[in-house]
Parts: C-alpha cells; sequence; structure tokens
C-alpha cells in the first residue's frame, strides 16, 4: 500500500505527520510518499499544486491531505490546492461521516453520512465581473448527479435524504434533484428517499439530527450542512472527510490551516488521524484497520485524552500518543475487504 502526504499549510504540517504515525501503528508495511501543495507552494512555485504532486497520488491512488491556507482576495494564477486535486483528479465526491464521539454535548444517537458533489456547483470557480457588478457560473450537469446519486445510495441504510433549493433555483437544483432521485430509486427501492430543502435541512441537522442516514447535496449545500453536522462530532478539529473517485481517492480533515496556532504544537490530530481511518476504510478496504483506529480514538477521548480545542491540555504529541496507547492489535487476516455496505469497506470504484 502506498500512501502520498501532503501536509499543506498551517497546522496541516502538524497533523499529517502525526495521523501517518498512527496508520503506521495499523498497517506497519505502509510506504509513504511525501509531496507538496497548498498556497506556500504557489509562492514558491507559482502553482498550488505541482504536477509531480498530481502524478505521485495518479500512481499511488491514496493520499492524506492536511490543510489550506488562501489569501482572502484574488490573486491572479491562484486556486485552491485542494479545489485543484479535486478537480484534476476527478474526485467526485466528498463523503464525510457524522458519528457522536464520547465528549461532553454530543448526541450519541448520531451516525450520518453527508454525500457532497464534489465537481460542480459554484465551485466551478468560472466568476467575472467588477467593483459594481459580479457573477459567478452555477453548473449541474445530469451525468455528475446520476454520479453522486449513485454512489450515495450505496451508503444508505433505510433512508436517503436529497437536499436542494429547487423552489428557488427550477432549472439547477431540479436537475440535480430529479436525476440524484431517479437514480436512487433505480439501484436502491428498498431505500427510503425523501426531498429537503437546504434551509429546512439546516434546521433539523442543529435540532434533530439522529431523524438523518445519507444526505445528498450539491456542492454549496454539502459543504455547508457537513460543517454545521461536525458540532455532533466535537467540533471541526475532529471531523475527517474523504474525496473519492475512480481509483484514487484524498482524505482530509474537514478543518482549515488555523494560522492563529500554526507551529505551537497544539493542534488537535484527530481529524487528521480518522480521515486516515477513511482510507483502510474506503480505498484499501481494510475495516478491521479502520476500526482499530476508530476505536483507538474512542478510548483516548473517554480516558479523558484533549486537546486545547477540547477543554484539555494536551498538545498534539501527547493527544497522538494516548491515541496510540488505546489502540488494540489488529486482528489477523488483512487484507479483510468486507462485501456489502461500503461504510463497512466495500469497493467504491
Amino acid at each position: 500500500m502506498k500512501l502520498v502526504v501532503i501536509p499543506g499549510d498551517g497546522i496541516g504540517k502538524e497533523v499529517v505527520p502525526a495521523a501517518v504515525r498512527v496508520l503506521r501503528a495499523v498497517l506497519p508495511d505502509l510506504e509513504v510518499i511525501e509531496a507538496e501543495a497548498g498556497w506556500e507552494t504557489f509562492q514558491a512555485l507559482g502553482t498550488s499544486v505541482p504536477e509531480r504532486t498530481l502524478e505521485a497520488v495518479r500512481s499511488a491512488g491514496a493520499a492524506l491531505f492536511g490543510a489550506v491556507q488562501s489569501p482572502a482576495h484574488r490573486v491572479a494564477g491562484y486556486r485552491s490546492a485542494i479545489l485543484t486535486l479535486r478537480t484534476a483528479l476527478d474526485l467526485y465526491a466528498n463523503v464525510r461521516p457524522v458519528k457522536a464521539l464520547p465528549l461532553p454535548g454530543a448526541r450519541q444517537d448520531v451516525d450520518l453520512i453527508i454525500v457532497r458533489e464534489n465537481t460542480e456547483g459554484l465551485y466551478v470557480g468560472e466568476e467575472q465581473g467588477n467593483q459594481e457588478r459580479a457573477e459567478a457560473v452555477r453548473r449541474i450537469t445530469r451525468a455528475a448527479s446520476e454520479r453522486i446519486g449513485m454512489l450515495a445510495a450505496r451508503f444508505a441504510r433505510q433512508r436517503l435524504t436529497i437536499v436542494h433549493k429547487a423552489n428557488v433555483l427550477p432549472l439547477t437544483d431540479g436537475l440535480f434533484r430529479d436525476a440524484v432521485r431517479t437514480t436512487i430509486r433505480t439501484i436502491r427501492p428498498d431505500v427510503d428517499v425523501e426531498e429537503m430543502l437546504v434551509d429546512v435541512a439546516a434546521y433539523h441537522l442543529a435540532r434533530t439530527p439522529e431523524r438523518f442516514d445519507v444526505i445528498v447535496a450539491p456542492n454549496l449545500y454539502g459543504d455547508i450542512l457537513s460543517d454545521l453536522a461536525a458540532v455532533w462530532c466535537g467540533g471541526l478539529g475532529l471531523a475527517p472527510s474523504i474525496n473519492l473517485g475512480k481509483g484514487v481517492a484524498v482524505a482530509e480533515p474537514v478543518h482549515g490551516s488555523a494560522p492563529d496556532i500554526a507551529g505551537k504544537g497544539i493542534a488537535n490530530p484527530i481529524a487528521a488521524v480518522l480521515s486516515g481511518a477513511l482510507l483502510c476504510r474506503y480505498v484499501w478496504y481494510l475495516p478491521k484497520a479502520a476500526v482499530a483506529i476508530e476505536e483507538g480514538v474512542r478510548r483516548a477521548l473517554q480516558a479523558g485524552a484533549a486537546t486545547p480545542d477540547l477543554g484539555g491540555t494536551l498538545t498534539t504529541e501527547e493527544m497522538v500518543e494516548a491515541v496510540l496507547a488505546h489502540i488494540r492489535p489488529v486482528p489477523e487476516g488483512l487484507p479483510d475487504r468486507k462485501k456489502g455496505n461500503p461504510r463497512d469497506g466495500e469497493n467504491n470504484s
């Protein structure tokens, strides 16, 4: 197994090495390849993602990305590294599981997944205008909507919620809704399908998150809703995600580069660690390894391990040590690809 590690900017340089240590604890033969991307890379090389980084990820099939720091104003020639990776590698699905962790205030009955279309919507980045008027293209296609609907359907256990705003955007959101709904009903007639306006979905995620199983949404809605939902797993510092494409994947913690704490050694590595577990489950099809990491995190938190964002005093290094101390040996028999719902490690390619 090969893994390209791309620390990126800010605390990415601290949490990615931490996650690699945990991965190597359960996968001692893992081959790690260093690569670069991000704002600092752009400043040095004139591109946020060098071609050699893209080639490394294509070759390995898996990468762990840390964080990206983007300027607040437009800079000629610059595009976010993670958006570039998603586009160049056709990482069409962003999958963000939200599962309660043993923390004060966490809802223990929350276990949902947000599946976000990752290549279209407003994030195509086609803007034009001036200081008086600006416009942005919002692109939705049937092919991309059907593709994300197919993946979302495979994650569903009982219910799948299609999020849209077709009452205001009948052409674009209407196309997304109809294409996803038809796809789901064709391949998963056993799953209950519901539709929900994005503002209503936000309300229910904030008030009754336990009602959701799988949510599928266009790019922007999925981005916002998944950050909102992260509160139920303890916050952005503990929220993992993975970008899936055909034969390639890039896992990434949901949090940003956090320049205010970068270099202080206090960043929470749990989101990056759990993103590594998603690689085990969805890319290498090793659910036992994924469970070993996830349970190690749970036991460490139950024992009171906490970085400052969680009200504790542990450094990044100390938090990693706490997780490693609670990881139990992975049962023999790897690889252990498990058939069935991809939540359990089924091949998604």
